[in-house]
């Protein structure tokens, strides 16, 4: 599970919270959601599921685009 660390902290901030409230809530070291944010960690589906809580809305909100593009793919 990737998360979108920047949106994370887009819709954190957008809703008023600090990094360290808005941790406390989710119940996560403020640390922790530090290096979730910037991209460095990769949380457990639970955390996940906290952050989203917290921030009102769905995970798939808040995790990162995995699929590929192949670009270079002839047309058929």
């Amino acid at each position: 599970m990737q998360p979108d660390g920047r949106e994370i902290r887009r819709q954190r901030e957008e809703r008023g919270y600090g990094l360290r409230r808005f941790a406390k809530a989710a119940q996560i070291h403020h640390a922790y959601l530090s290096r979730i944010e910037r991209g460095e960690r990769s949380p457990q589906p639970e955390v996940m599921a906290r952050i989203a809580t917290v921030l009102g809305c769905r995970i798939s909100d808040i995790q990162r685009d995995t699929t590929e593009r192949n670009d270079e793919r002839p047309d058929r």
